[in-house]
C-alpha cells in the first residue's frame, strides 16, 4: 500500500522483501500505475530486490542496487519488516523468538546502518514501523518489547543524525488487517492508512520533523 501511494505521489521505489514472485508481481503493478497515470514516458518507477533483513550483505547489496538504478539518490527508507510470537514467555519456540529479536530489531538497526551515509548525502528522511503495543506492552509479549525497541532505535537515531539534516519519524500503528495475522482483522485499521500516514510525513518542508505518529 505504501509503495502504490508513494509512486502515486512520483516517488520511484525499491521494494525489499524476501519472496520474489511477489516483489515482481507489485513491481509489474506500480509500472502499470506510473503509467496510466503519466501524460510521457517515465523511468521505471519500481525495482523489485529480494533481500533478508536481517543480512548486512544483502541490505548493503539493496543499497547499492537502488542507488544504480535511481541515479544514486537515496531519498527515504520505510523499515517495515516485523515478525510476531505467541504471546506468554512460556509459550513459544525458541527459535521464533530468534527471528522476533533478528527481524525486528536487528533488522532495523541494519538498515538504519546500510542506508544512513546515503540519507545522510540527500538530507533524506528513515521511518520505521513501531507499533502500539511497544509504547502499551501486552502480556508476555516479546513482540512488544521489539517494538519498544524499534521506538528507542528511531530516537537514537535522531539524536546522532537529526543535526546532519536526516528526518526521522516513527510510525506506531494499532492492529492492521495484512497477512501479518492468519486470519482478517475486521475491526482493524486498514494498509492504506498506513499509508497515507507515511506519505503526509514525507510532504512535510524540509524543516519540519515529525518525529512519532500514533495511529
Amino acid at each position: 500500500a505504501t509503495a502504490r501511494a508513494a509512486v502515486a505521489g512520483g516517488y520511484r521505489v525499491a521494494l525489499l522483501a524476501r519472496r520474489r514472485e511477489m516483489l515482481d508481481a507489485l513491481a509489474a503493478e506500480l509500472h502499470d500505475l506510473a503509467a496510466a497515470a503519466a501524460s510521457a514516458p517515465i523511468p521505471a518507477p519500481a525495482l523489485a530486490v529480494p533481500c533478508d533483513v536481517r543480512s548486512f550483505e544483502a541490505l548493503t547489496e539493496a543499497v547499492e542496487r537502488t542507488r544504480a538504478a535511481f541515479d544514486g539518490q537515496l531519498d527515504a527508507v520505510f523499515a517495515a519488516a516485523g515478525v510476531g510470537a505467541v504471546r506468554g514467555f512460556r509459550n513459544d519456540d525458541l527459535g521464533r523468538w530468534r527471528a522476533v529479536v533478528e527481524t525486528n530489531i536487528l533488522g532495523v538497526a541494519l538498515t538504519i546502518r546500510a542506508t544512513i551515509d546515503a540519507l545522510r548525502a540527500s538530507g533524506g528522511h528513515l521511518l520505521l514501523m513501531g507499533s502500539v503495543y511497544g509504547r502499551t506492552p501486552a502480556p508476555g509479549s516479546l513482540y512488544s518489547a521489539s517494538k519498544r525497541a524499534v521506538e528507542a532505535l528511531a530516537q537514537a537515531a535522531w539524536l546522532q543524525y537529526g543535526a546532519a539534516g536526516v528526518r526521522v519519524t516513527l510510525l506506531e500503528a494499532g492492529t492492521v488487517d495484512t497477512p501479518f495475522f492468519d486470519n482478517p482483522q475486521a475491526d482493524g485499521l486498514h494498509p492504506d492508512d498506513i499509508a497515507r500516514s507515511i506519505i503526509w510525513a514525507l510532504g512535510q518542508p524540509a524543516h519540519i520533523d515529525v518525529s512519532e505518529i500514533v495511529i
